[in-house]
Parts: structure tokens; C-alpha cells; sequence
């Protein structure tokens, strides 16, 4: 009776998972489809811009958090030094770092020490001096503060900017000289636009020099190699199809452009949780629906942002650990989205999406697997369907994680060598065979211990950038 009850259940749960499967296969490769065509017409009309010239800007806040960026830092001002626009400023907030990120800032971009009120819409921790240079082509200030976390460092970035929009970015990022330009275009054509994210690429084996890419190349790093395509696949596989509806829910914290009152009213980034960025973009459509306030949050497929890879699988496990909580935390906090009428396709589409395939995909993927090796392991499935069923699985997911990675590269005019194709298809093997299981994993245990340690940082190792 008891084995019967267990293949009944052991049944049930394959099925489920089979379904499961389909069912984000089946999204995947409508998305990846939608995505590669909308990625080649926005690179036609970008071509066609590129010949039209345009002096109209408006001003730019950019704001850079940091906390023990000493590494980075300095390449990354400088990087924000090279960009191709006229009106903004950068304004960095060194969150109470224990390194040299202030003095070095301060020697090497000739800072003076000055006295400045800071108003604060929103709440923060206090400042404990302020430097600034107007040496360069725009004004940079560093703010050094009373550690809070990311959040309120950010809060406090918004709180001494200047500007009517703001774009946060990550201490250890670099935007192509154009990024700039490029994510603030969408506001010259939408005036209800609140928000706009960029392309968030990663940065390890890429030779930068001055904001222009001078080489690519596939990391030899496997780690940070299986990063670069997951990268892609999930910019094509949801960021441009949910853009299409006005429904995203995630504005990466590396690279993202918002109305400063917009976030003020909304009451800026929430200090408690570790997914900052995605729940003040939840919070924002939120608001604005309740409120009956026309508003438009896009993505800029165009605007790159280069941002380093952790290149080790502890690293990484950490990361993805403090992303998943945040994940949680964003999607229970805004709960209300799944019961009310009034949130349209932002309820049954985008946040069905996030809680389904992201939320709660890492125990449907690791007992579903557990289910179908205890079903061969009795003999309820034979050897032959066994490895039919691996075969067919990883090839598709393969042949999906491959045409979005070519498709993006193609669409960036970047030249692959034979080599980096390989490495390419192996990192894709590597993928699919056991690193989406580790990570599956770590996502599954990421609630054990993590309200100790929910205001830090989230750290991985810093190397210098390639320039």
C-alpha cells in the first residue's frame, strides 16, 4: 500500500514537473523570438539616429553607492567622465567604507572639503563631510556617511542631487560612453515615463577604453563565462517582453534612470530589504495604479552598462543567495498585486511570472529532479526514456541560451572569434548539466540565517577593470 501511495505521488510530481517545464520552455522561446526581433529593430533605429544630430539634453544626477569599492572606484568616475552628454553630475556616496575609497576619490579626482546642507526628502543616515571637484567637465561630489546600507546610501544620493532625473549604478560598473544618452532618450518621447533600466553586461574579458569597447572576448573563467549567457537570456527571455505591456518589475540596481519626485513620493529605496531595486520599482507601479497616475517604466535595449562577474562559485552562491531573498521579499510585500482587479497585466502576467518561474522555481526544479531519479531508480521509467528525456531538455535549453546570446552579440556589431564560440557552447554545457542545479540549490536554502545579516552589503571579490 505504502509503495503504491509513493509511486502515485512520485507519478503526480513528474507529471507536474513535466508540465513545468513546458510551460517555461514554451515562455522562453516566445520571448527569446519577440526579444531578437525587437533587438534588431531598435538597432535600425539606431542607425537611423545615429546620422541625426540633437542638442537638446536635460540634466542628470548620476548616483554611485559604494562601500569598500577602493578597487573600482576611481575607473568607474572616470568611466562616468567619458560619457557622451553634456548636463549631469556624479555624486558618490561612501557608505562608512573601512578602505581608502574617500581618500583615494579625493586625491585622485582633486576634491576640496566643503560645507553643504543637504535637504532630505528622504529619511537617511547623516552625513559626516562632503567633498567636491568641479576640475573635470561636470561636477563630482562624494558624500561620506554613517553606514545604512545600499538603500540608504542611495536615499542620501537622491536626497544632495540636483536634478529633476536620477541614474543609480553599482561602484563596480562601467557605461559606454553613449549610456548615458542612450537610457535618457525614452524621456524625450514619453512624458509619463518614471523609470527606464539599461543592459546590464558583464564586464569580465571585455577591454574598455574610454567607454567604447576595444576587445571582447568570452571569460576564460568558467564561472563568469556561464554568467555572460544566463545574462542574456534572461534580458531577452523577460525585461523586452514584459516592456511591451508596461510590466516590469525590475530595474537592475546597476544601471537604472528614474523621476527623482516620483521616488520621493513613493518614499525612496526601503532600507529593510535586499532586493532595494526591484521592490521600489514594484512599489512604484503600486503607487501609481492605486493613485490612477498615467506612468510608463521601460527598458533602454541599447543603453549598456558593464558590471563585474563574480568568478568564483562561492561568490556567486552568496549573491544569488541575498538576490533571492530579495526576490521574496519584494513579492510579499506588494502581495496585494495578486488579488486586486485594479493591477491588470502587472498582476496576471509579470508578478504570475516572478512567483512561478523565479520565486518558486528552485524547489519545483530540485524535487521534480529528485522525482524523476527515485522514479528510474524503481523502475517506473526505463533507461531509454531516462536519457531521451536529459537528451531533449538540455538541447533545447541549449539551442533557446545560444540564439539569445548570438542574437545580442549580433545586434552589438561584436565579432566573435572561433574561440570564443566554443567557449560559448561549453559554458552552455556547463550550464545546463550542473550549475543551474547549484544554484537552484542555493536559492532553495537561502532563507536559513539571513535576518542576522539583511542590512550588509552584499560583497564579492573587486579587480581592476581592463582599460
Amino acid at each position: 500500500m505504502f509503495i503504491e501511495t509513493a509511486r502515485a505521488i512520485l507519478i503526480s510530481i513528474g507529471i507536474f514537473y513535466s508540465l513545468y517545464l513546458f510551460a517555461y520552455a514554451t515562455f522562453l522561446l516566445v520571448s527569446v523570438t519577440i526579444g531578437a526581433s525587437e533587438l534588431y529593430k531598435s538597432k535600425q533605429l539606431n542607425t537611423l539616429h545615429n546620422v541625426i544630430s540633437h542638442d537638446y539634453y536635460f540634466p542628470v544626477s548620476i548616483v554611485v553607492p559604494g562601500y569598500n569599492e577602493e578597487v573600482t572606484i576611481c575607473d568607474t568616475v572616470h568611466s562616468l567622465l567619458n560619457l557622451d552628454y553634456r548636463l549631469y553630475e556624479i555624486i558618490v556616496v561612501d557608505d562608512g567604507s573601512k578602505d581608502n575609497t574617500s581618500k583615494l576619490l579625493i586625491e585622485e579626482f582633486k576634491m576640496t572639503k566643503v560645507r553643504r546642507k543637504i535637504k532630505k526628502s528622504i529619511r537617511c543616515q547623516d552625513e559626516e563631510f562632503i567633498y567636491e571637484s568641479y576640475a573635470y567637465k561636470v561636477p563630482i561630489v562624494l558624500i561620506r556617511k554613517k553606514n545604512g546600507g545600499k538603500a540608504d546610501a542611495l536615499n542620501m544620493g537622491i536626497n544632495a542631487s540636483r536634478y529633476p532625473y536620477f541614474v543609480c549604478m553599482d561602484a563596480d560598473s562601467m557605461l559606454q560612453s553613449d549610456a548615458l544618452e542612450r537610457i535618457v532618450r525614452p524621456v524625450l518621447t514619453d512624458e509619463n515615463l518614471i523609470a527606464c533600466g539599461g543592459v546590464i553586461r558583464i564586464a569580465n574579458g571585455v577591454v574598455l577604453e574610454n567607454g567604447k569597447v576595444k576587445k571582447y572576448e568570452m571569460p576564460d573563467n568558467m564561472v563568469a563565462a556561464m554568467q555572460v549567457l544566463e545574462y542574456e537570456r534572461s534580458f531577452l527571455a523577460s525585461r523586452i517582453l514584459f516592456d511591451m505591456f508596461n510590466g516590469s518589475l525590475i530595474i537592475s540596481g546597476a544601471f537604472g534612470l528614474f523621476k527623482k519626485d516620483m521616488v520621493i513620493a513613493v518614499g525612496g529605496y526601503d532600507h529593510t530589504t535586499m532586493g532595494e531595486d526591484m521592490e521600489l520599482v514594484v512599489r512604484l507601479h503600486v503607487f501609481c495604479l492605486k493613485n490612477q497616475i498615467p506612468y510608463t517604466i521601460k527598458y533602454a535595449t541599447d543603453a549598456v552598462c558593464w558590471s563585474q562577474a563574480p568568478d568564483n562559485m562561492r561568490d556567486l552562491r552568496k549573491q544569488r543567495r541575498r538576490w533571492h531573498l530579495g526576490l521574496y521579499q519584494s513579492l510579499t510585500k506588494h502581495k496585494q498585486i495578486l488579488f486586486s482587479s485594479k493591477f491588470g497585466l502587472v498582476r496576471t502576467v509579470s508578478y504570475m511570472y516572478f512567483l512561478i518561474f523565479e520565486l518558486l522555481s528552485p524547489y519545483i526544479e530540485i524535487f521534480g529532479i529528485l522525482s524523476v531519479i527515485a522514479m528510474f531508480l524503481l523502475g517506473m521509467v526505463t533507461t531509454r526514456v531516462a536519457i531521451a528525456y536529459t537528451i531533449i531538455s538540455l538541447l533545447y535549453g541549449a539551442v533557446l541560451t545560444l540564439s539569445a546570446f548570438f542574437s545580442r552579440i549580433h545586434t552589438q556589431s561584436i565579432r566573435l572569434t572561433a574561440k570564443d564560440v566554443w567557449k560559448a557552447i561549453g559554458a552552455c554545457i556547463f550550464e545546463n548539466i550542473g550549475f543551474r542545479v547549484i544554484l537552484a540549490y542555493t536559492r532553495m536554502v537561502a532563507f536559513v540565517g539571513y535576518k542576522k545579516k539583511k542590512l550588509q552589503w552584499g560583497k564579492i571579490k573587486r579587480v581592476k577593470f581592463n582599460r
